[in-house]
């Protein structure tokens, strides 16, 4: 039996080059599933992703699942993409699996934790503060260039890493330290700034998009005081969900996440086209 693709609607494409598409997976002509693709709206036309894979009860089981992916490589390859990418539910073990045998790799993971009704105590001598103006100006220059460095550490070239880290933080807070939903925090021991806090409102939950802990203070806890500022800040926000993001390869970072209680919702992963 062969397995193909066959397109199910029309190639959307932009003036700009971005590009859609939805095939059936086909078993001698025969449909048993389906594939969207569609070219990065993050990181452009060169890149593409898997936005949708999924493959009939009936006939799972079977290999079509990994030559619908495989076929989609090639799709993408004439589209002029040299890297594919996907977000895999945590929940769905099959297709982590099937992604990491393809030569997929993960560069983060979703994370979220759901709150008691009660915020949690900082730790004794420790503080936290609105950042100020002067501190935000520092920060938000050093916030871009390291965030734009996780990615080029994750195989993201470097022009495409610094583009898409720039637009994400200005976006984001567009109205600097007055930007809706945004709330930017340092944590304080001894009278000496050891940490910074960006957190935001997004849907129901807040989200951390950033913490820190300047590197002569690391190794002291503070890491954990910044999630359980996170946490405050959150419940007193009216909501009890906190969500974030972690890099693949931050040991670190993982462990102090799970520690506290947060649990992986989704894996971003991705792989290089030769």
């Amino acid at each position: 039996m062969t397995t193909t693709l066959r397109p199910s609607g029309p190639l959307h494409e932009s003036s700009e080059g971005a590009k859609s598409r939805d095939y059936d997976v086909c078993v001698n002509s025969r449909p048993v599933g389906r594939i969207k693709l569609a070219t990065s709206a993050a990181f452009g036309a060169d890149v593409a992703e898997i936005l949708d894979l999924r493959i009939d009860a009936p006939d799972r089981g079977r290999g079509r699942a990994t030559v619908a992916a495989l076929a989609a490589e090639e799709v993408v390859r004439g589209w002029g993409c040299t890297r594919i990418e996907a977000s895999v539910p945590a929940g769905a073990h099959g297709a982590l699996a099937l992604a990491t045998a393809l030569g997929y790799v993960e560069r983060s993971r979703q994370m979220t934790k759901t709150l008691p009704l009660s915020p949690p105590e900082l730790p004794g001598g420790t503080t936290a503060r609105a950042m100020t103006e002067e501190e935000y100006a520092a920060w938000i220059a050093h916030s871009k260039e390291a965030y734009a460095q996780d990615w080029i550490d994750r195989g993201v070239p470097a022009a495409q890493a610094r583009a898409k880290a720039a637009a994400d933080v200005d976006s984001s807070l567009a109205d600097g330290l007055a930007t809706p939903g945004a709330r930017l925090s340092v944590l304080v021991h001894a009278d000496e700034v050891v940490g910074t806090l960006w957190v935001a409102e997004r849907g129901s939950e807040i989200f951390v998009y950033d913490v820190e802990v300047r590197g002569e203070h690391r190794g002291r806890g503070y890491g954990r005081a910044l999630m359980l500022l996170a946490e405050r800040q959150c419940l007193e926000a009216g909501k009890d969900r906190v969500g974030l993001n972690v890099f693949a390869g931050n040991t670190s970072a993982l462990r102090l996440y799970e520690s506290l209680g947060y649990e992986a919702t989704a894996y971003s992963v991705y792989k290089q086209l030769l």
